[in-house]
């Protein structure tokens, strides 16, 4: 008999309010829950692995799988795009394990669409500490913050769309929030019948 199907979590934040952080910390005390690897077709940044943070794959490959119907979702952000593949959130779900999906809330819908899941958004305290957040960071521009920012108004008004919002004040509550989240999901009746039958069996 197969494994009981693993849950589906999307993770969303608008930039800066510690999602990528947030989300790297949980797979750290978690180690049973998987991040998927989106495709993209930017090149890689120095540092960066493929098929560990991205997938990297040319403009061509890319179109032939989205007109394949290759992708759960996938966007152009700033001239790229990326994309989550249908095939592989499948099969890692199949074999029982437990997905996160870091992904706009345009990503979301789409997913969504297509595909039971759990919704987490991540807020900042405040959006003027967003925007300090940002600024901190001395790595943009004025124009890249402000685009940020505009995009962060847009993506807050897409929060009632998530069964759970984190508000990231404090690093360590929001993480201890956020696998409390993924601990419950886990302990819901029908997930447990699935996965401990004889624990539901009356002689």
């Amino acid at each position: 008999m197969p494994p009981p199907a693993g849950i589906l979590f999307i993770i969303t934040a608008p930039s800066g309010a510690g999602k990528t952080s947030l989300v790297r910390a949980l797979i750290s005390r978690d180690p049973s829950l998987t991040l998927s690897v989106s495709h993209t077709t930017r090149p890689p940044r120095p540092g960066e692995i493929d098929g560990e943070h991205y997938h990297f794959v040319t403009p061509e490959r890319f179109t032939a799988m989205v007109q394949a119907d290759a992708f759960l979702e996938w966007a152009e952000v700033h001239g790229n795009c990326y994309g989550t593949a249908r095939a592989n959130v499948e099969s890692t779900l199949a074999s029982g394990r437990d997905l996160l999906l870091e992904i706009d809330w345009q990503g979301a819908q789409q997913v969504r669409a297509k595909h039971p899941a759990v919704g987490i958004f991540i807020l900042p305290p405040s959006f003027s500490e967003l925007e300090a957040r940002l600024r901190r960071r001395a790595t943009e521009t004025p124009e890249t913050i402000q685009r940020r920012l505009f995009n962060a108004r847009r993506e807050l008004e897409h929060v009632d769309e998530f069964e759970y919002a984190i508000i990231n004040d404090s690093f360590d509550r929001a993480l201890s929030e956020l696998h409390a989240i993924v601990q419950a999901e886990r302990c819901r009746t029908v997930r447990q019948r699935q996965r401990h039958p004889l624990a539901f069996q009356t002689p």
